[in-house]
């Protein structure tokens, strides 16, 4: 194989693999519906998917990425609300919300735990989680090249884990998982669960 083919063939499927992956994200989220909470919306990525939710309250601690967001924001047919909070502290009341998501952003909260509760506490009772995720991969060499990687990804990526095994955070929650997809070999999954307090 000529040294220039996985080049050519890794420019040819970069369109083709951003299209999957979008398509991933906007089949996710627009199952939500109702008042939703959005976990880290970062530019706004997901603004344009919100089809069925009656408004959005979006939560980012980086106020760089939030100023990508605001052309989003003025296009979404649905009214979005945005705050500059972190997940583990939500500034929400009790029981608030229908539907809540987080796309990507799992791996770069500091303290994920603290996070799923209170995401519970915020979330009605029998409410939908939505999460898309890149995760630690359950093949023992991929795995330790993760874990061997993170210490510097983690500086060079605003604080993101690649050995973060956000699944098994979800089901310790006490969320109730509902439907697990997997991607790409298990490195990105789909969670979708349920509030059962």
């Amino acid at each position: 194989m000529p040294g220039w083919l996985p080049h050519i063939y890794d420019v040819a499927m970069k369109p083709l693999e951003k299209t999957r992956f979008e398509k991933i994200r906007a089949n996710l989220v627009r199952k939500a519906q109702g008042h939703v909470l959005e976990i880290g919306f970062g530019t706004g990525a997901n603004f344009r998917y919100y089809k069925n939710a009656e408004r959005v309250d979006a939560i980012e601690p980086n106020p760089a990425m939030s100023k990508h967001a605001v052309k989003r924001i003025k296009k979404s047919k649905t009214p979005i609300y945005t705050y500059q909070a972190i997940a583990e502290e939500l500034p929400f009341a009790d029981n608030s919300f229908d539907t809540v998501v987080a796309t990507l952003v799992f791996c770069t909260i500091p303290e994920p735990a603290k996070a799923l509760e209170e995401i519970r506490r915020t979330s009605k009772r029998g409410a939908q989680i939505l999460l898309f995720e890149h995760v630690k991969m359950e093949q023992q060499m991929t795995g330790k090249t993760q874990e061997a990687l993170t210490p510097v990804w983690k500086k060079l990526c605003d604080g993101c884990h690649l050995n973060r095994d956000t699944l098994e955070l979800v089901k310790r929650s006490g969320l109730e998982v509902q439907k697990v997809n997997s991607y790409y070999g298990g490195l990105f999954l789909t969670i979708e669960c349920r509030n059962p307090q």
